[in-house]
């Protein structure tokens, strides 16, 4: 499996450098940007849409839910971008794919209009003359499907590297456990070992310390002069007699 993740990698690797927009067949548009105050001001996630529907892109803005036969590394990421200008206004606009590389970036497209209406949908649409120029061709989504199946190994990896569970401690009843004082008022009950086995932490009832146990958090409480362990298992009440001395 390891093998078979290191090639996906290089294949991806490989494909990186002649990533272009022909990968991509859908654009995600949102409707607010950085530079703005709200949603589709200034007409510029209408604007988009319009722009990238004429390039050959399929395009959804972000509040529409995408067909679920759409996977996530076969879509572009929008936004629209603007630079610091004196008297002018300056756009541009990127397409990053789902691991927030940048695919793309057009051309700054330029503004010397006062109104802002006009001047962001000039500097805009200047903007994409740049993307035009790609002349964009769909060729079916080899880059994406990659990347994807690489994301699918990387998942699978991680689950199969993940680590073990710590087993339960297993106390025995009739084995007496020393109660070590540490600071706060709370301890730690060691055998002959000696050995941690449980720690204790204080609570304001002095018959019941909140406990913990190998990877098993529960109670330590007094009851009839003994002291018992109890913890939740499968939604189980759990209760294990210890025997301690304080």
């Amino acid at each position: 499996m390891k093998k078979q993740f290191l090639l996906l990698l290089l294949l991806v690797s490989g494909f990186g450098f002649a990533q272009t927009l022909n990968d991509y067949k859908t654009v995600i548009v949102p409707l607010k940007y950085d530079f703005l105050k709200s949603e589709n001001q200034y007409r510029m996630a209408t604007l988009s849409k319009f722009n990238l529907n004429k390039v050959g892109f399929d395009v959804f803005y972000s509040n529409e839910i995408i067909p679920q036969e759409i996977s996530r590394c076969s879509v572009l990421n929008y936004d629209i971008v603007k630079e610091n200008g004196f008297l002018t206004t300056k756009l541009y606009v990127t397409f990053k794919d789902c691991y927030g590389k940048i695919v793309y970036q057009s051309e700054v497209g330029l503004s010397r209009e006062k109104d802002f209406q006009v001047a962001y949908n000039e500097a805009l649409n200047n903007a994409f003359t740049s993307v035009y120029g790609l002349e964009y061709q769909y060729n079916g989504g080899a880059k994406a499907a990659v990347e994807e199946k690489a994301e699918k190994v990387e998942k699978v990896e991680k689950v199969e590297t993940a680590p073990q569970s710590i087993p339960a401690v297993v106390i025995d009843p009739n084995e007496l456990l020393f109660a070590q004082p540490l600071a706060g008022g709370n301890y730690q009950l060691i055998d002959s070992k000696p050995s941690v086995v449980i720690k204790l932490y204080k609570t304001s009832d002095a018959n019941s310390f909140l406990a913990q146990k190998g990877n098993q958090q529960g109670v330590l409480v007094k009851k009839d002069n003994q002291w018992f362990f109890e913890y939740y298992q499968n939604d189980q009440l759990v209760s294990e007699k210890i025997n301690v001395k304080f």
